[in-house]
């Protein structure tokens, strides 16, 4: 039951008085974003005044804001590289912050090609479960009785590694599962997981994935939401399921576990919780032994009310899937993190991927905004750029994220490139467009993240009168053949076989996609030809889950892992063309004319 009117919230009756304190906050952080970003950023400065990276650039202990921006650079990752690997190395000195760094965050292993270090101390944990307990307070405001089921949720860890100075380097998840701030959470009834502790927390992702689920279909009527971080990661559930619904069915009906699960502290959770139930392993046997599995979510549990999962940025090629498998549930985008810094959360969780924007709680760092120009030649040492404050932000603008961390990041740029939608009291809300990246350049070319997914959502237009939709995809500069080309690999769901596309079909998508790249490109394939025709290679089914499991076994977290929207490791090409079952070219050439040149 809502509580009464006299603590309401500004935005919206909160569920009960805990979600009320919450709600209440968030309202407190956003009126007043510019002084709390000020006390933030002094905070920052005088904890770490006397590190030897501010001692650097002669702070001498200044706390203000106009000496940080004068005397402090913008820096990035490379900067940076020389101080993390001391740390890493074991110097435990007062490098980048005061207190003690407790372990390295690793990034996700495919952002910009490399597996980066962040530096992080212990209370960034409270940071982050603050940020966590006011999501569900928003949730509970849009989606009501969520007290009175349960979450599905996929979650893992990965198991960690020890820099060569003894610290840990694992994900920012793994290190928060890990956690008592996790491990020992105060019950909830608007946050009650189907999944064990000891599911979540098993390292072998087959031993964990297979206990989750089988948690799930026992508490199917339960179920209220069904997650994973990203929507890659419960498209890999419902593939599990589809791999292995035989065995979870018999387990089912004897009350005993699959010999693969070995971890002897699941099999003691799992021993007190399993118990013969035929009629439950008849009811999955029979709806996934259907031919199609369309909607199997909602069949499977169907008091499903959204799909928590994160599909803005990359992960939106894949609503379609979720779509399909989900009968068209909302899919909720919550919350705006990274290994950097948590930045914000999504003050209306239930609305379209396509209009998804993310408040940011001025409490959690402090944020500067880079102008974003795709035309800039950028900036040096001796021309540094002008950021805008975070309340100064201009609607429909883009800029680039810099943070100032508790955990000594300075100026740091994080590479997300946001866009300004509006305000919450003073705090501004941004849609993420993109990594700033260039993903494909065979000449002068530069197609980024952004650029490819259009393309591909344009192309697979013509895929819809066939029932059959893209699945996952990357990309691959030719640059063997002359001239190069781009090489785009295709996973397709034909959902009729009798009416899959033809030839003739794919050969027009790779047109669709050339008409929609960059006047660039274009210009590329039809005056200049320094660029030759895009090829389509449709790989088998599956490859995509191949290249997650390669990955995977090379260090990858399952809970960061995001499919490369481009590829040039040799091995992860030979396992591509090794599963390639078609491939396509267009001689035609797309629409070019000078007047549109940039």
């Amino acid at each position: 039951m809502a509580v009464d009117s006299a603590i309401s919230s500004p935005l919206g009756p909160p569920a009960c008085e805990k979600d009320a304190k919450a709600l209440r906050f968030i309202e407190e952080m956003t009126r007043n974003a510019d002084p709390v970003q000020e006390r933030v950023l002094s905070d920052i400065l005088t904890q770490n005044s006397q590190t030897e990276y501010l001692r650097r650039f002669k702070l001498n202990g200044a706390s203000d804001r106009d000496s940080f921006k004068s005397k402090l650079p913008v820096i990035t990752y490379e900067d940076l590289q020389p101080e993390i690997q001391r740390i890493a190395n074991g110097d435990r000195s007062a490098i980048l912050s005061a207190h003690p760094i407790s372990e390295f965050l690793t990034s996700s292993g495919t952002s910009a090609g490399e597996r980066k270090l962040m530096p992080t101390i212990k209370e960034e944990l409270d940071r982050r479960q603050l940020l966590y307990s006011l999501l569900m307070p928003v949730m509970n405001l849009y989606v009501p009785g969520l007290d009175k089921g349960k979450g599905l949720y996929f979650l893992f860890v990965k198991s960690e590694t020890r820099t060569p100075g003894g610290l840990l380097a694992r994900p920012v998840l793994t290190s928060y599962y890990k956690s008592e701030h996790f491990k020992t959470r105060p019950y909830d009834p608007y946050n009650v997981y189907t999944s064990p502790n000891e599911a979540i927390l098993c390292p072998d992702s087959f031993q964990s994935m297979y206990t989750q689920m089988l948690r799930g279909l026992q508490d199917r009527h339960q179920v209220l939401r069904v997650g994973a971080v990203f929507a890659s990661g419960l498209l890999r559930a419902i593939r599990f399921l589809q791999l292995n619904w035989r065995q979870l069915s018999q387990d089912i009906e004897t009350g005993t576990l699959n010999q693969k699960v070995t971890d002897p502290s699941l099999r003691e959770c799992m021993g007190k919780i399993l118990k013969p139930d035929p009629e439950l392993a008849r009811f999955v046997r029979h709806e996934c032994s259907k031919e199609s599995w369309e909607g199997i979510i909602t069949r499977i549990w169907p008091n499903t009310k959204y799909l928590d999962v994160i599909v803005t940025g990359a992960m939106a090629q894949y609503i379609p899937t979720l779509d399909y498998y989900s009968g068209g549930l909302p899919k909720a985008c919550t919350m705006y993190a990274s290994s950097e810094c948590y930045f914000g959360l999504n003050l209306n969780p239930m609305c379209k991927p396509s209009e998804v924007s993310y408040t940011i709680m001025p409490n959690m760092a402090y944020f500067e905004f880079l102008p974003h120009d795709p035309n800039s030649a950028g900036f040096t040492r001796d021309s540094p750029p002008k950021l805008v404050d975070l309340v100064d932000v201009e609607i429909g603008k883009e800029y680039e994220l810099v943070i100032t961390t508790y955990a000594g990041l300075c100026r740091y740029r994080v590479g997300d490139i946001l866009r300004v939608t509006g305000f919450h009291n003073s705090a501004p809300q941004f849609h993420f467009v993109r990594r700033k990246n260039v993903l494909l350049s065979i000449d002068s070319d530069k197609t980024d993240e952004a650029e490819l997914q259009k393309a591909v959502e344009n192309a697979s237009r013509l895929l819809r009168e066939f029932n059959t939709s893209v699945v996952e995809y990357t990309s691959y500069a030719d640059t063997k053949t002359i001239p190069g080309h781009y090489v785009i690999y295709w996973e397709l769901l034909v959902k009729d076989a009798a009416n899959s596309p033809t030839d003739d079909v794919l050969k027009q998508c790779c047109l669709a996609m050339e008409e929609s790249m960059n006047s660039v490109y274009r210009q590329g394939r039809v005056a200049d030809n320094s660029i030759g025709p895009l090829e389509i290679r449709v790989v088998r089914n599956g490859t995509f889950e191949e290249l997650m499991d390669y990955a995977i076994s090379r260090g990858a977290s399952i809970n960061q892992y995001k499919v490369p929207r481009c590829v040039n490791f040799t091995p992860i090409m030979e396992l591509l063309d090794s599963r390639v079952v078609s491939t396509h070219f267009n001689p035609a050439l797309p629409h070019w004319t000078p007047e549109r040149r940039r």
